[in-house]
This record gives C-alpha cells, structure tokens and sequence, in this order.
C-alpha cells in the first residue's frame, strides 16, 4: 500500500514565498534571491512530506503564481501581447500575464483570472487562438523533477491533465478549442517520452473535470485522448476531485491507465462500488483525508470504510488527500497560541500527511489504538458546548413558517431603516472592489505620512475610482 499527496501548499509556513513575490515585484530583491526562496520551500516541503510519512511525494506541484499558469508557460501559451521576444518565456513572462507588468519587459493587459472549480483559488484562464501552437518551452516544471530526484525524493510528478487544460482555457475568436486537442497531445506525448528518459515510474495528470456533468463530445475526447497517449514505462494516474465520477467509471474502465483517484469527500461516492467498478490491476486511490478545511479526520471511521475494499484489492488501494493540500494552512504546530480543545480538533497540511501514514499503519497491521485515541477529540468536538449551543437550537426548533413573512412592505421597512441608520446612498465598502493602483498606493503613503491632508487624499481617490470605473475618458461627453 502507498500514501501519496496530489499536491502541497507552496506559500511556505510563514508565507515566505508571497513576501518574496512582493518583494521582488517592488525590487526589493533579485531575481535570483526569489529563486532562491522557491528552491528552499520547495526542498523544505519535500522533506516535511517525507518525515511525515508520504511514500510518493508530489513534485511539480510548486507554482510563482498557480499551477494552469504553469501548466500554460510549459506548453507554450503566451498571449502575443505578452511575449517578450521569439520563444523568450521567462520567469517574468508569467507576471505580465497574470499582473499585466512585471519587472521587466513590456505592460500589458493581464489575463481573465477566474475561480478553480468551486474553491475560493483562483487561476489564470489560458488564451488559444484557432492557429494555437503548442511547444515545449519552459522547463521549470522538469527542473523541478530533476532537484528532486537529486535530494532523494520518490517523486511523483503531477500535471493537469490534456483536457482539463483545454477546457478551462478561452479562445479569443470564438473557434472551437476541441479543434487544438491533436496538436495538444503531441506536447503531452512528449512529456511521458521525457519522463520515461527521467527513468519516472508515476505521473499524476489531473483532470478534475470529470467532477463537472461533461457533455457526450468532451467526454469522447478525453477517452479518446487518454488511448492515443503511449505511456510507454511510464505509469498514468489519473486523478479527479470535487465531485462523484461514478457515473464516468464504465467508460472509464476502458483506458490503458494504471489508475484513479477518487475523492471521497466532496460527495457520497459509494467506496464499495468504486472498487468493483474498475479493473482489479488498477490502483485505486482513495481521497479519505479533506484536502479543503482545517479538521482532523476521524480515521476510525475512515479506517472501517477502506478496511473491506483493502481486503479486496490489497496493495491497489492507495491512500490519499481528497485534492491538493493547497487549500490548507502548512503546520499546526506553528499555532502556539490556540486553547488546548480547539487545538485537538485541528490538522493542517503537515498533519494530515501524517494522517495518511497512521491510516495506512491500522490497515496493515489492524491495530487500531492509535487511530482510536487520534480519532477521540475530533469525535468529542460533535459534543462541545462550542459547537452545540442548546438555546439556538430550540430556537431553530420553534420557527414555523409564519416566521419567514415580513410583519411590513419592503418600501415601509426601507423608511423605518434610513430614519433609524442615516445611511449613505451606497452603504458599502470597496475593500478590495477597486484596482490596488500604484497612484493608489502613493496617494494613501502620502495621507499617512501627512504630505497631504485628508481632503487632498479624498479628491484623488475619488479620481482613481473615476478612471478605474470609466477609463480616461471626458465624462462632459457621456
């Protein structure tokens, strides 16, 4: 049996990685001082995974700015508008396109950023064209695999998927982006020959979205896809997240992969039938440990869900966080200033790689003692008086449906409301509504610092507001 992550928080413990961004945007260092900071978290979370108990660790996974910018700067998706030179991508290509400037090249537009899937993560929307050309161009992604394998590390690379990629990207002339997918194969053909070369033994290509209700046309082109691809040595994980794929296991069965992971967590998904539904030589990996919140798990009962289908399939049952631990804080134990019981309740991304390894030792051996004490304060949280509050929960009980009804018309309620509160027209905040301009910026130093007053500081607000709002345009003529 195998522990494995599908990916690690890269922020650092202390946010080390987004003070050095920040940094170097403002040119408080170089560049190779943020390099620096990247290859030290990155060896520091390797290393963390590996003590905790990880047997195939996550390599690839690191981004500067998330990983389908990475993903696009590999494949070589540079909008025109932010190439600085023929197939010259750089460490600031992909600050243009995600911040619209970086320290060096030219300004200009930044790309749509969008949500990842339903999390609060965010991710730049890659840009095809209908004559897109897809080429191996940034090599960080297999620089990352090669320090690695350097240090010692059972690497595991992990990449989104073909289609995935594909699918969250945006064409900017309205042509069909399945119409790309040959030519985006042929990258992706590359990279296992690659890794082969690497002498890598599992790559986790990530396509979550199998999560999503996928119509007959984009479902065929990710079957097709996958029997294209010759993986030669090179075993295919295929991992999916945030939703139940049972309903895709029977077409999915079908391809010549080496195994899935599931997430058993975003949805019910029926463990048992999960198990019988794919090949009995695939690895089945179960995502037990919540990937997206701060909450130890109760692996006893996590344990009394796998013990049957491990009986079964034995060593092809691998065990895993439901997604990415990106979601999650680093480390628990950095938190000194927490009560004892709201503490015992708690696991970051640390301990919940260590999670994985205590799992996986009351499987092996069927000695629960410390799942069952490890399990006791998450069990007794359901119980505290800090979750159960008696009073509004009798409350609760009480409401009929009367208690829905307004006693008053909106119109009447929104008189009573403005004699009572005096409010504004627009009673709201613009905490992160507007662009944090450097005009912005300045304008707020110079109020601190009292170069101006707090009428001067309010009058260029207003005009940022304008010009963010409306553009440099003569407001006489609208």
């Amino acid at each position: 049996m195998q522990t494995h992550n599908l990916g690690f928080p890269r922020i650092g413990a202390k946010r080390e990685l987004k003070r050095a961004l920040e940094a170097y945007w403002q040119g408080d260092i170089n560049q190779q001082q943020l390099l620096q900071t990247g290859a030290e978290l990155r060896q520091t979370h390797w290393q963390l995974q590996k003590e905790a108990g990880v047997d195939l660790i996550p390599v690839g996974d690191f981004a500067w700015y998330d990983h389908i910018l990475t993903t696009s700067l590999l494949l070589g998706v540079v909008p025109e508008r932010h190439q600085n030179g023929v197939n010259n991508i750089d460490l600031d290509t992909q600050f243009r396109i995600a911040r619209g400037r970086a320290p060096k090249g030219k300004p200009a537009a930044a790309s749509d950023m969008t949500k990842w899937f339903n999390t609060n993560y965010h991710y730049i929307v890659p840009e095809f064209t209908k004559d897109q050309e897809f080429t191996l161009c940034d090599k960080f992604w297999f620089e990352q695999i090669t320090e690695a394998k350097q240090a010692g590390v059972n690497a595991k690379p992990v990449l989104i998927g073909p289609l995935t990629f594909l699918y969250l990207g945006k064409t900017t002339d309205d042509s069909d982006k399945l119409t790309l997918l040959p030519k985006l194969l042929n990258v992706y053909q590359r990279i296992l020959q690659q890794l082969e070369r690497l002498d890598i033994t599992w790559l986790q290509l990530d396509e979550p979205i199998l999560a999503l209700e996928l119509d007959d046309e984009w479902l065929q082109a990710l079957l097709s896809s996958y029997q294209q691809l010759d993986k030669g040595s090179v075993k295919l994980l295929i991992a999916t997240y945030f939703g139940d794929i049972g309903h895709y296991l029977p077409a999915l069965s079908a391809l010549p992969i080496d195994g899935i992971h599931v997430d058993l967590i975003a949805e019910q998904s029926d463990l048992a039938a999960l198990h019988q539904a794919i090949p009995a030589h695939w690895v089945l990996s179960a995502g037990v440990i919540n990937g997206r919140n701060i909450w130890r798990t109760d692996l006893l009962s996590a344990f009394h869900t796998l013990k049957p289908v491990y009986q079964a399939r034995g060593n092809n049952l691998w065990l895993a966080p439901s997604c990415s631990l990106l979601h999650s804080p680093v480390d628990l134990d950095l938190e000194t200033r927490l009560d004892d019981e709201i503490r015992s309740w708690f696991a970051f991304a640390k301990q919940k790689c260590q999670e994985l390894a205590l799992l996986k030792q009351a499987l092996l051996t069927d000695q629960l003692d410390k799942i069952v004490c490890y399990s006791q304060s998450i069990q007794a949280r359901q119980a505290s008086s800090r979750v159960q509050n008696p009073a509004v929960q009798q409350a609760v009980a009480a409401l009929k449906l009367q208690s829905t009804d307004r006693a008053q018309p909106y119109p009447v309620r929104q008189q009573a409301q403005q004699q009572h509160f005096s409010l504004p027209l627009l009673p709201t905040t613009t905490i992160g509504s507007f662009p944090q301009t450097a005009e912005i910026r300045q304008s707020r130093l110079a109020v601190k610092t009292g170069k101006i007053d707090q009428a001067t500081y309010q009058g260029q607000i207003e005009q940022h507001i304008q010009l963010a709002i409306l553009g440099p345009v003569d407001l006489c003529c609208l």
